[in-house]
């Protein structure tokens, strides 16, 4: 049985992929998912705060997902690409969630920052986790023993491109399949300069 933050967070997702970050009403939210208004003001206190939790979660359940099928290659780059690939494909799927998820993490909120916080520490653990490409424990080891300083320079370097790009798909600019084409990019540049990646004899 879903708890009410569960069905709270279902509702938003389903709204937002219907009309957009505007259509994410406090009061709608409540009523479909069938809570008091007041119930979902003690939980959630703006569109933002909800949205911004609703991708925080949808990154726990990425966790689960990566710790039964790590990202796969032979190399960092490999792996980054396949990281990206998924990552990307799997925030824009629901495209009009996507681009309401995007307005509310870069909206200033204060409550925001929390989710976004949360967010992108799992981020971290994920991209360290592909970077090292430790097999079917990958995650959990990346977790278990601290990330050096280029890896967790590099997780948030390729955290900030991602999303950059990630606004330029949300403006029309291009494609999802050009966000993962300029993560593969991006990645294969900052692993080279930093020398987590040897260049090739």
């Amino acid at each position: 049985m879903k708890d009410v933050n569960d069905k709270i967070l279902d509702v938003a997702i389903e709204l937002a992929e219907e009309g957009g970050f505007e259509n994410v009403r406090q009061r709608d939210v409540a009523k479909r998912a069938g809570v008091a208004l007041g119930t979902l003001y003690k939980r959630f206190r703006s569109k933002e705060d909800i949205l911004s939790a609703a991708i925080a979660r949808q990154t726990e359940q990425l966790e689960r997902r990566m710790e039964r099928k790590p990202a796969t290659g032979a190399t960092p780059t490999v792996r980054m690409a396949s990281f990206f690939q998924m990552v990307t494909k799997a925030m824009c799927r629901k495209p009009q969630y996507a681009r309401a998820v995007l307005r509310a993490m870069a909206s200033g909120v204060p409550e925001v920052a929390e989710n976004v916080t949360r967010y992108q520490e799992r981020m971290t653990g994920l991209t360290i986790a592909a970077l090292r490409g430790t097999g079917r424990l990958g995650f959990a080891d990346a977790t278990s023993s601290p990330p050096t300083e280029t890896e967790a320079t590099l997780a948030l370097m390729l955290q900030q491109i991602w999303f950059a790009s990630l606004v330029g798909w949300s403006a029309g600019l291009h494609g999802v399949n050009r966000v993962v084409e300029q993560m593969e990019q991006a990645s294969a540049l900052l692993l080279k300069a930093t020398g987590y990646e040897p260049a090739a004899a």
